[in-house]
């Protein structure tokens, strides 16, 4: 290749960049790391808990690309026949079995198209199925029975995501797929990011919904750190957490963030938006709703006390 071809290529990754970046809050590492990996030509493992951009950035690359992006849920049922394709019954019946009655499965639309393959929770899918994947890593290309070789468009990868917090169901990925997909740790933004993104999301605006994001994020990263807690929730439910605080407070007719209805306010929307998405520890004997209560108090009654002159 050229300097002249080299020097454009660069260009429009690096416009690329810039354009994706703007659907994005706080990723502008992970959205280099990976935007480098998949313009190599690799595949790549995103690693990290649900909620962290791993799809917005997916999503943000391929439309600005033009390409598809071909969703894919790893779990049991993922056979490798669910992945690759089947030839339709009825028609193999009357027909027997040909290349026009084959039904292709999202890996072989994503190799036709030249788009992107995402696996989500890649490590619950059978390892039989995944195996499948590793000739089409390795040469673009794979053979089915009775429909010949298909071959993929340049620009066709796999992405995978994966939960690292989470092993009920899951299985041991083989040295084989790991050899052949790159990898990329995806954890939470910080906490001013995820204000940004809470704000960007609710379109918060006034001192009382400026409060409620503050207090909602603030809330939502502690279940994370909770000891009782095995995984805490995602920028989702602090996004949920303010929607529904809004609501909450125009159903009560409370308009001023130092209202003394504020704090329970805040508790009713977060048992709504966060029971749910926490996951308390095997070994404790409690519920969602007395731990979020104990962070709730930590965060409107203990800090406050804590933070007062004297």
């Amino acid at each position: 290749m050229s300097n002249t071809a080299t020097g454009t290529a660069q260009s429009a990754i690096a416009e690329t960049q810039k354009r994706v970046a703007a659907h994005l809050v706080g990723r502008e590492r992970e959205l280099e790391l990976t935007l480098a990996a998949v313009a190599a030509g690799r595949d790549i493992l995103l690693e990290g808990p649900p909620g962290t951009s791993k799809t917005t950035m997916l999503k943000a690359i391929t439309e600005e690309w033009g390409i598809p992006l071909l969703f894919v849920e790893g779990n049991a049922d993922l056979t490798p026949a669910k992945l690759v394709g089947h030839h339709n019954p009825a028609r193999v019946l009357k027909d027997d079995y040909s290349a026009d009655n084959f039904v292709a499965g999202p890996l072989i639309e994503a190799m036709q198209q030249g788009g992107f393959l995402y696996i989500e929770e890649f490590n619950r899918a059978p390892e039989d199925t995944l195996n499948t994947l590793l000739t089409a890593m390795a040469d673009r290309s794979i053979a089915v029975p009775r429909v010949g070789s298909i071959k993929a468009l340049p620009t066709f990868r796999v992405v995978a995501s994966m939960n690292p917090y989470d092993n009920v169901g899951t299985t041991r990925l083989s040295t084989s797929v790991h050899d052949r997909l790159n990898r990329l740790s995806i954890d939470y933004q910080d906490a001013a990011a995820e204000e940004d993104i809470v704000t960007l999301r609710t379109q918060a605006g006034g001192a009382l919904q400026q409060r409620m994001v503050t207090d909602a994020v603030a809330l939502t990263r502690a279940t994370r750190q909770h000891p009782d807690i095995r995984q805490g929730s995602s920028v989702r439910g602090a996004i949920d957490c303010v929607l529904i605080a809004t609501q909450l407070a125009d159903l009560r007719s409370l308009s001023d963030p130092a209202d003394a209805r504020y704090p329970e306010l805040l508790y009713d929307a977060m048992i709504v938006s966060l029971s749910g998405r926490i996951h308390l520890d095997e070994a404790i004997e409690s519920t969602p709703e007395r731990v979020l209560r104990e962070i709730w108090e930590d965060h409107f009654i203990l800090e406050p006390a804590i933070a007062e002159p004297g």
